[in-house]
């Protein structure tokens, strides 16, 4: 029989709080990053309006404390509040660095807006985030995402390949 494994989500922050557009520079870099991910990974498209019809700031803060937001109006609005902050970024053109938009979101995703905008605006949690990202760069993690297997020699960190769910599986198994 195959050992069970669980699996743990944890914010690693990314970006602090900003009101700062980002630069010209580094957008330029990641739109470069969005066409390179569309040629390597099959199927995988992008909305380039979203840096012409917002305005981009390095601020990924907001959108993770969304995530706790929601996770505290039951665990499984956690994934669905991931995937839509990722289709409202990627897909549809909306910043996912404003707390509007990250409201809207949860309200499309069936949350309890009141309570969503209040736990969203919390400083409890700002706290869990911060919590969260202390763990993260507590375990090494330097990119997102980060897929650690821990074992009794402690963490291994194994492949993300987004075409082969096998490489993935495979280096897991061979740990197991």
């Amino acid at each position: 029989m195959p050992a069970a494994v669980e699996i743990e989500q944890f914010l690693g922050g990314l970006a602090p709080d900003s009101a700062v557009p980002m630069p010209a520079e580094m957008r330029e870099n990641i739109q470069d990053i969005w066409r390179t991910i569309e040629r390597s990974v099959p199927g995988t498209r992008f909305n380039f309006d979203f840096w012409t019809k917002c305005v981009p700031r390095r601020s990924t803060y907001p959108a993770c404390r969304a995530v706790i937001a929601a996770r505290r109006q039951g665990a499984g609005f956690e994934d669905a509040m991931i995937f839509a902050i990722q289709q409202a970024y990627y897909l549809q053109a909306r910043n996912p660095s404003n707390d509007s938009t990250l409201i809207e979101l949860a309200e499309e995703i069936g949350l309890d807006r009141g309570r969503f905008a209040a736990d969203l605006r919390h400083p409890d949690t700002h706290v869990e985030l911060l919590e969260e990202i202390r763990w993260a760069r507590e375990l090494g993690v330097r990119s997102f995402p980060t897929l650690l297997l821990s074992h009794d020699e402690g963490y291994s960190e194994m492949p993300v390949d987004y075409g082969d769910a096998n490489r993935i599986l495979s280096a897991i198994a061979a740990h197991l």
